[in-house]
């Protein structure tokens, strides 16, 4: 049996030199190399920005969600969208650890767990598509997957469904990220506040900012809105489009008497909520883009060209211990935990 890179980069098939993440193609066979993990795939968590992309494209069709994704998987031997660049994540069971990795990890044969990197890196090979749920970006399937000596990974806890779990996991990053940033007092704007990283986000940076803080949720959507009010975790519920960014900036200066944000997260799934999100910051304010949605460029450009000095923050969607922050929230708060409940089972 071979010994393949930590990294993955053994897999990579074009162009060469580069990690599977940034390749074209990568080897989706599923004989392991010996520091290789392999996985029983039951469900695919597809990134937000990504499965919206691809929904639009299908015209909200199922079977042709389901011939996309096949056809991305077929092509490039791993999740990995040509037109947003993300992927998303999987849960599944172990069915084979290679002989260079036991011993050096926790886990055996049949435990069921997470995956904690990209599909966009992931190989992957997809049998049966069983069921595509469009209203929660998840993907029921027969198929297998590799993840790599370096790929991170949960156990998937017994106290919290797997499809919550699998949609939990999948923007862990957010919440753990929006604790480090959100500090007492702060005013805290969630873009895409109603959305399922938004709503975690919501809440933690309810927690963090305290009573003398402010947190603005924003979304165009009522239902969204509405749902943020009754849930009482954001101060204001502001319905506008973050696409049109002078209307937000307004939106945000009213109801903060001009001060704007100290915090920014961005956790949309569509485009051009670059400009929005740095014109509704304070001065010296900090913008998370967590959305993969965003485009960096449009996004220091776009600072560049108003004038304003803000410290924009790639959204890393791993942080230590992110995992188990974001089942914790679930824990902790019943109202959150029967919210994701609701939707996601």
């Amino acid at each position: 049996m071979k010994h393949g890179s930590p990294d993955g980069t053994h897999r990579v098939l074009e162009p060469l030199g580069v990690l599977p993440q940034g390749a074209w193609k990568i080897d989706n066979t599923m004989a392991i190399w010996d520091n290789e993990i392999l996985i029983d795939v039951s469900a695919l968590n597809i990134d937000a920005a990504s499965f919206t992309q691809i929904k639009t494209e299908a015209g909200g069709d199922v079977g042709r969600v389901a011939a996309i994704v096949r056809s991305i998987v077929d092509r490039r031997g791993k999740h990995h969208n040509p037109v947003t660049g993300s992927g998303g994540m999987l849960i599944g069971s172990v069915r084979a650890i290679g002989p260079a990795l036991v011993g050096k990890i926790d886990l055996q044969v049949g435990d069921k767990i997470a995956t904690l990197v990209s599909l966009s890196l992931t190989p992957l090979r997809i049998d049966e598509i069983i069921q595509i749920h469009l209203e929660r970006d998840q993907i029921e399937i027969r198929g297998q997957a590799i993840l790599f000596e370096t790929g991170l990974y949960a156990k998937l806890p017994a106290d919290i469904p797997e499809k919550t779990a699998l949609a939990i996991l999948d923007v862990a990053g957010a919440p753990a990220q929006t604790a480090r940033l959100v500090k007492a007092g702060d005013t805290v704007v969630v873009i895409g506040g109603g959305g399922k990283s938004g709503t975690l986000c919501v809440y933690e940076a309810k927690k963090r900012a305290g009573p003398s803080g402010c947190v603005i949720g924003v979304s165009p959507f009522e239902a969204d809105c509405q749902r943020m009010q009754e849930l009482g975790w954001a101060d204001h519920a502001l319905q506008v489009d973050a696409t049109n960014a002078l209307a937000l900036m307004e939106a945000v200066a009213a109801v903060t008497d001009g001060k704007l944000a100290d915090v920014v997260i961005n956790c949309v799934n569509l485009p051009n909520t670059e400009m929005g999100s740095i014109l509704c910051a304070r001065e010296h304010g900090k913008i998370y883009f967590f959305s993969m949605a965003t485009s960096f460029t449009a996004a220091a450009l776009g600072a560049e060209g108003v004038g304003k000095d803000v410290e924009m923050i790639v959204g890393n969607g791993y942080a230590t211990g992110h995992a188990e922050f974001a089942l914790g929230l679930l824990r902790e708060n019943a109202r959150l935990r029967q919210l994701f409940e609701e939707r996601y089972v």
